[in-house]
């Protein structure tokens, strides 16, 4: 969770549309339960030219896995099994 009160969320302009499919704007939503959501707006225009956006809810947002770190600050390598058999049958 990033710290915004549930019910609520934030959207920002997307930097990175490529297509007229890719979201205007993306960001987050988090839910009564505490869990964050993916959220998705597009700038529509209905039949008389009105501009509204539509909005789609997402996926829970799934933090991502840390870079390898390498370095001083990178964690020992760990030593291999005392029982490894070198002798490869093939």
């Amino acid at each position: 969770m990033t710290g915004y009160d549930v019910n609520r969320g934030v959207l920002f302009k997307n930097s990175r549309k490529n297509t007229d499919k890719h979201p205007d704007y993306t960001g987050s939503f988090t839910m009564p339960n505490g869990t964050e959501h993916w959220l998705s707006a597009w700038i529509r225009r209905d039949k008389y030219g009105n501009a509204y956006m539509s909005v789609a809810l997402g996926n829970e947002k799934v933090p991502r896995e840390q870079p390898a770190q390498s370095g001083w600050n990178a964690p020992a390598t760990p030593e291999p099994a005392g029982d490894i058999d070198d002798d490869i049958p093939f």
